[in-house]
C-alpha cells in the first residue's frame, strides 16, 4: 500500500511534514521521501546493528545444540570409565583378594591415562597400553614369586622376554586394538563437535561489508523513506540481498558437510562392529582373563624366563603362595546399549539437520521478513511495490558474480572463513583417521587456532596453540553475544520538519520491539 508522507503520517499519528529533500540520500531513491540524511545514516547503523545480531543469534543457537550434543556424550563416556573402574575395583577385591592391593594403583594409572588423553592431553595411548601391561608384569611377577628375591635388573631382563613369551596371553594385543579404536574415536569425536563450535562462533562474527549494510537498509528501511506503509521485501530480493551479504560464509557448505559426514561416520564405528560401552566395561573381565592366563601358566612361564635370565637368588623369608583368583566380573554384551543408542542417535539426528546450515541461512534469516507467494506483485523490490524480476543467486562468493543487490568483489575473500576452512579439514582428516583407529598430528597452517578447546570462548579467552594435534575436550561454554545498545533514530535537516523526525523515531521504536 503506498501512502504519501502525509497519509501515512495521519494513520499513525496525527499530522507530518514531508521533506522534498532528493539530493542528500545516498541509498534511498533520489525521489519524494520522508528521510534525512540524518536519518538515513542511523537507519544504516542499525540496519547493521540488527542484522549482525540476527547472524550471531542464529550461530549462538546453533552453538548451543553442538553444546548439547557434546554434554550428552562427553557425560556418558566419562561415566562410563567411571562405571568400567567401578566394576574392576569390586570384582578384583572379590576375585582375587590380597593381590589386589599390589596392582591396583597400576589400574588407577591405567584409566587415569584413559581420562587424560580423551581430554585431549598429550598422552600416546598404545604407549600407555604398553606401560601398563610392563607394570602389571613387574607387580605380578614378583608377587607370584615370594621364594624369590627379584631386583630392577632382574624385572629388565623378563619385560625383555615378554614380547615373546606373552605372559598374558593374546589379550594385550586384542585389548589394544580395541581400546585404541574405541578411546580415539570417543576423542575425536567430542574435537569435531568442539571445533565444529568455534567455527560457528568466529564465522558468525564476521563484519558486514558496506555494501552489505547498505543493502540491507536499502531492503529493511527505504520503503518508509518511500512512504511505503509496512512492506514486506518480495521473496527473490531477500534472499538475494542475503545471499550477498552472507556470501563468504556459504563458502564453508562443502567442507561443513564432509566433517558432518566424517562424524556420522564416526558415530558408527562407535556403535560397530563393537559398542564402544561394550569395549569399555568388557575391560576388567578381560584384563582378569589374562591374569589369570599368567598365574595358570606361571611355571612355563617361570622356566622361561629362567633360561634367558638365569635363576634369581631364593628369598630366606617364607610367603605363603598367592591362590589362583577369579574372574567375577560380568559378562558384557558386544551391542549398544539403549542408554548409548539414545546419544548417539540424538547427535546423529543433529548432524543431519544442521548439514546445509551455511546455505540455508540466507533463507532463514528472510522466513520472517519475506512477502508470501500470493504477495509477489505488492512486495517491496528494492525501488517500489512491485514484482522482482530478477533471478535468485546461487550459494557462495563466486555465484555473487551478477548480484543485482550487492556489489561484491569476488577476488577478496574473508581471511577468517578461510581459516576456519582450513581447521575444517584439518578436523577432517582427523575424523578420517580415527575411523581407521589412527591417531595422527597434523600442522596447522593458519595462526588463529583456539588451543583451548572451549569451541564458543570469548575471542580473548582462547589460548593461542600452532597446532591442532589434540584440541582439549573440556566442556564448551556458549558465550552470549554482546547486547547491543540500539539507539535511538533522529536527524536534522535544513528545513523544520519536527514531525517527520517523530515519525521515524516512533517507527524505528516500533520495529525494534517487535
Amino acid at each position: 500500500m503506498l501512502l504519501s508522507c502525509n497519509e501515512l503520517e495521519w494513520t499513525l499519528f496525527d499530522r507530518v511534514l514531508i521533506s522534498t529533500d532528493r539530493e542528500h540520500l545516498q541509498v534511498c531513491s533520489q525521489g519524494y521521501t520522508c528521510c534525512t540524511s540524518g536519518m538515513e545514516e542511523n537507519l544504516l547503523n542499525l540496519s547493521q546493528r540488527e542484522f549482525e545480531t540476527q547472524v550471531k543469534e542464529s550461530g549462538r543457537t546453533l552453538q548451543a545444540s553442538l553444546n548439547s550434543q557434546f554434554k550428552s556424550f562427553d557425560d556418558y563416556f566419562l561415566e562410563l570409565l567411571n562405571r568400567s573402574e567401578a566394576s574392576l575395583q569390586t570384582s578384583f577385591q572379590t576375585g582375587f583378594g590380597p593381590l589386589f592391593s599390589q596392582i591396583t594403583k597400576v589400574f588407577q594409572d591405567l584409566y587415569s591415562d584413559f581420562r587424560r588423553y580423551y581430554r585431549g592431553s598429550s598422552v600416546n595411548l598404545e604407549e600407555a597400553l604398553n606401560e601398563f601391561w610392563a607394570r602389571l608384569l613387574e607387580r605380578l611377577f614378583k608377587v607370584l614369586n615370594p621364594q624369590y628375591i627379584i631386583g630392577e635388573e632382574y624385572l629388565e631382563c623378563v619385560a625383555k622376554q615378554s614380547e615373546t613369551l606373552k605372559p598374558f596371553g593374546d589379550t594385550p594385543r586384542e585389548l589394544k586394538t580395541k581400546i585404541t579404536r574405541t578411546v580415539i574415536a570417543a576423542r575425536t569425536f567430542v574435537q569435531g563437535l568442539v571445533i565444529s563450535g568455534e567455527a560457528v562462533r568466529k564465522v558468525s562474527q564476521v563484519s558486514l561489508s558496506t555494501e552489505c549494510v547498505r543493502a540491507v537498509m536499502k531492503m529493511t528501511y527505504c520503503p518508509h523513506c518511500s512512504g511505503v506503509a509496512f512492506p514486506k521485501p518480495c521473496s527473490s530480493y531477500c534472499k538475494n540481498v542475503m545471499k550477498g551479504c552472507l556470501a563468504n560464509q556459504a563458502d564453508l557448505d562443502s567442507e561443513w558437510r564432509n566433517l558432518a559426514d566424517a562424524m556420522l561416520e564416526v558415530v558408527d564405528k562407535l556403535s560397530r562392529p563393537y559398542s564402544v560401552d561394550s569395549v569399555v566395561l568388557s575391560l576388567p573381565k578381560r584384563i582378569a582373563e589374562a591374569i589369570l592366563y599368567m598365574q595358570d601358566n606361571l611355571n612355563t612361564f617361570n622356566n622361561k624366563v629362567f633360561q634367558a635370565c638365569g635363576s634369581p637368588t631364593q628369598s630366606s623369608k617364607t610367603e605363603d603362595q598367592i591362590k589362583r583368583g577369579r574372574n567375577t566380573a560380568e559378562e558384557v554384551s558386544g551391542t549398544p546399549g539403549a542408554q548409548l543408542e539414545k546419544v548417539l542417535s540424538d547427535v546423529s539426528r543433529m548432524l543431519r539437520d544442521i548439514m546445509q546450515y551455511w546455505v540455508h541461512l540466507p533463507r532463514k534469516l528472510c522466513v520472517d521478513r519475506e512477502a508470501g507467494p500470493s504477495e509477489a506483485d505488492t512486495c517491496w523490490n528494492g525501488m517500489s511495490v512491485a514484482r522482482y524480476l530478477p533471478e535468485v543467486m546461487g550459494d557462495g562468493l563466486a555465484s555473487q558474480i551478477n548480484n543485482p543487490e550487492v556489489e561484491i568483489d569476488i577476488t577478496k575473500p574473508d581471511m577468517t572463513v578461510r581459516k576456519q576452512i582450513m581447521q575444517l579439514k584439518i578436523m577432517i582428516n582427523r575424523l578420517k583417521y580415527a575411523i581407521n583407529g589412527n591417531d595422527v598430528d597434523f600442522q596447522d597452517t593458519s595462526d588463529d587456532i583456539s588451543g583451548s578447546g572451549s569451541g564458543m570462548c570469548a575471542d580473548d579467552q582462547c589460548s593461542r596453540d600452532p597446532r591442532l594435534t589434540a584440541p582439549k575436550t573440556e566442556k564448551p561454554n556458549v558465550y552470549a553475544y554482546p547486547s547491543e545498545n540500539k539507539k535511538v533514530v533522529n536527524g536534522r535537516s535544513s528545513q523544520n520538519l519536527p514531525c517527520v523526525s517523530l515519525y521515524l523515531l516512533s517507527l524505528v521504536t516500533v520495529l525494534l520491539r517487535r
